[in-house]
């Protein structure tokens, strides 16, 4: 009990709720305090979930993050082949993107691309016996993208031609792609643009593409499989997407730019069915043709 200041009355220590207007308690008539222990009905603090119990959840949630990312954005591949040397070596990891495909975009010539095996490019593989319960742990791992898979058939190869061009290689090089010579530096040291297999002209299909390896002698690509169908072109739609970097070791690590050899004037148009000499002309043809009509008509309008 304490007593009134004014009054001089005994008054109760815990006073009811007062009005807005008034100056009950020594909090000077502001809001109360948020109570920052949150007590329950029974007036204990409220027990939280033990961090054990929400780890499960929070696996969950990765490995689903994780499938996500795999199936429509990023995906790592391992590196089991030479046949990319220098630009990709054995054991190097890549991170493909998956994500423009899904908007319609194709591969373009220069870009390194994951494919799935057309049928035949890589032969009958061996299974490999493991034990069933590392072989089980490799699949989940595989499926939400935390490990290559040991069942998928893909290759990595660099586009050199897509649909409509004409790509050829004779002698020892270089390769030509609608008639233009490319310049390829990527290509290993020691090997030729043909290596030992020259070929061609070839006409790409639409909607495939010509690919070969960067190891030209150590590449079982396009040239070796024009036997098959497709005559060693490859589907646009078996290609996975584009490797964009070499993220591991890190030692390796490098972006996997487009070479400029692909960008050089010309080779799109003669892609598309003219030469590049012929665009000039045509584009004077289309301009002298409305001019030679008019000057006809007012010639004849004079002559009436």
């Amino acid at each position: 009990m304490v007593v009134g200041a004014r009054s001089g009355r005994e008054e109760p220590e815990d006073r009811g709720p007062t009005s807005s207007g008034s100056s009950g308690g020594s909090s000077g008539g502001g809001e109360a305090p948020i109570d920052t222990n949150d007590r329950d009905g029974g007036g204990g603090k409220k027990q939280q979930r033990s961090f054990w119990k929400e780890l499960p959840l929070l696996i969950v949630i990765a490995l689903a993050l994780a499938w996500l990312i795999k199936t429509f954005l990023l995906q790592a591949f391992s590196i089991p082949s030479a046949s990319m040397e220098n630009t990709l070596r054995i054991g190097d990891r890549v991170l493909v993107d998956k994500l423009t495909p899904w908007f319609g975009s194709e591969p373009e010539r220069g870009e390194v691309v994951v494919f799935h095996d057309p049928g035949g490019w890589l032969g009958e593989t061996v299974p490999v016996d493991t034990n069933p319960v590392t072989g089980a742990i490799q699949k989940g791992l595989s499926f939400v993208g935390l490990m290559p898979s040991a069942e998928e058939k893909d290759l990595i190869k660099r586009v050199i031609a897509v649909g409509g061009d004409t790509v050829e290689c004779k002698g020892t090089g270089p390769v030509k792609v609608n008639g233009k010579a490319l310049e390829e530096p990527y290509i290993y040291p020691g090997n030729t643009p043909c290596g030992d297999r020259p070929f061609g002209p070839i006409k790409v299909p639409q909607g495939r593409i010509w690919v070969m390896g960067d190891h030209r002698q150590d590449s079982l690509d396009s040239r070796y499989h024009q036997n098959l169908p497709g005559n060693g072109t490859v589907s646009v739609d078996e290609v996975v997407g584009r490797a964009v970097v070499v993220a591991w070791p890190i030692g390796n690590w490098s972006t996997l730019p487009v070479p400029s050899t692909f960008d050089q004037p010309g080779i799109n148009a003669a892609a598309a069915g003219l030469p590049a000499t012929a665009l000039p002309a045509a584009g004077g043809l289309a301009g002298a043709v409305p001019l030679v009509m008019w000057r006809r008509r007012h010639l004849i309008n004079r002559a009436g």
